[in-house]
């Protein structure tokens, strides 16, 4: 189904030259921009081909890796069994995944992984799915002593074990001590995939065949999946490393994953809810639209709107905040599956006040401004790619062309 593009007075031109330009001078391969007006795409271009080196231009349902954009699905899915009274957002996890009872925390001043205490509370159901439970990534801070013991059992989601399950992970997270008492911190982690497990235990379906029947079939989404298979392999994209991955603006070089040698093809053991889906822009736009449209598209009620405001209602304790060693993100804090922006910084609008937000690693951005009825959606495929240059300037000139 082609997205249509309402017509507006908007001149987005500059936009466009602007988005162009990263990929002429390699700093990304190729992408999309979307801009929607309340449900209207007022604005819709593409940059490039599914390579570097292709000629092929780059279409509405060619296939992403969506990374950490996989998350808000995760949520959604979660709190649509939180509508059906399936549990409480302060029910303690280990009454549904008994491997979390009983943790142990890494002290303050620990030197190593044994230097733990007791938790002091249950994680909670909310914790997870706000990133406040003391559970840890094992690639944000690789040489910390919790994410050293997250690599030696290759749970670092970058190069998990062979045969890893959500099961299996859940396992293995019980017996490694929390980075932090539950609810005293926030810190970006698996917690997203302990959800999409939390969400088979309750539902009784693999966490897939959950996502299938629940989200994409109702909203038509028939691109999204946890592999791409044969048949549709022509329309995968290629993944590709910058020559040097600690500088945002350097070039492109070699392809990561490609459909000549994808890893890809067949259903993975490991259905990460924290970042496995892989869709197009078309069945992206169909799950965005849904949350922009008070949990409701094309007829299909997935989510009630108090329960859609209730995932962006900030989660943190007061003073806690959404923080990363390498990107910063002042005035955010997290809701359930949600960045909120909760005060703009210097150079944006006052309409990005209440912007929610969030992306995948290899560059698959959304954003809702709810007080500029504006929505964003810019893609690429570059390891890493999240929080770059390429989405803020997208969103700024979005803002500024059609944020009034």
């Amino acid at each position: 189904m082609a997205i249509e593009v309402i017509p507006t007075n908007l001149d987005f031109t500059e936009l466009h030259e602007r988005m162009q330009s990263y990929v002429d001078d390699k700093v990304i391969p190729f992408a999309n921009s979307m801009v929607m007006k309340g449900d209207d795409v007022v604005d819709l271009e593409f940059y490039g081909g599914f390579d570097m080196t292709s000629d092929r231009p780059l279409t509405e349902d060619a296939i992403f890796r969506m990374h950490s954009s996989t998350k808000m699905v995760c949520s959604v899915a979660a709190m649509m069994l939180w509508e059906e009274g399936k549990f409480s957002l302060d029910d303690p996890l280990e009454k549904f995944i008994p491997a979390f009872a009983d943790m142990q925390v890494l002290k303050a001043d620990a030197s190593s992984i044994e230097d733990v205490e007791p938790a002091k509370d249950s994680i909670r159901i909310r914790q997870i799915l706000s990133h406040t439970a003391g559970l840890s990534y094992g690639f944000i801070e690789p040489d910390s002593i919790i994410d050293t013991a997250y690599n030696e059992q290759a749970l670092n989601p970058m190069a998990s074990a062979p045969g890893l399950t959500l099961e299996s992970l859940c396992d293995a997270l019980g017996h490694i001590p929390l980075a932090y008492q539950p609810g005293t911190f926030w810190r970006y982690s698996l917690a997203t995939d302990v959800t999409a497990r939390l969400i088979e235990v309750i539902s009784g379906q693999r966490f897939d065949e959950f996502l299938k029947a629940r989200i994409f079939e109702p909203l038509g989404m028939v691109d999204t999946d946890f592999f791409v298979p044969v048949d549709k392999q022509d329309r995968l994209t290629t993944l590709y490393l910058p020559t040097d991955p600690l500088d945002p603006m350097s070039e492109c070089a070699a392809p990561m994953d490609s459909p000549a040698a994808t890893t890809t093809a067949e259903l993975p053991s490991f259905l990460s809810g924290g970042g496995g889906l892989m869709s197009t822009l078309v069945d992206y736009l169909a799950f965005v639209r849904m949350v922009v449209g008070d949990g409701c598209y094309q007829g299909k009620t997935l989510l009630k709107p108090e329960t859609l405001a209730l995932m962006r209602t900030n989660q943190c304790a007061d003073g806690i905040g959404v923080n990363f060693p390498m990107w910063s993100m002042p005035g955010t804090t997290f809701g359930l599956g949600f960045a909120l922006k909760e005060a703009p910084t210097d150079d944006e609008p006052a309409v990005a006040k209440n912007e929610f937000h969030w992306g995948g690693m290899a560059g698959t951005h959304f954003w809702w401004a709810p007080e500029a009825d504006l929505v964003g959606v810019c893609m690429t495929q570059r390891m890493p790619g999240f929080w770059h240059p390429f989405s803020h300037e997208f969103k700024k000139l979005a803002y500024q062309i059609a944020g009034e």
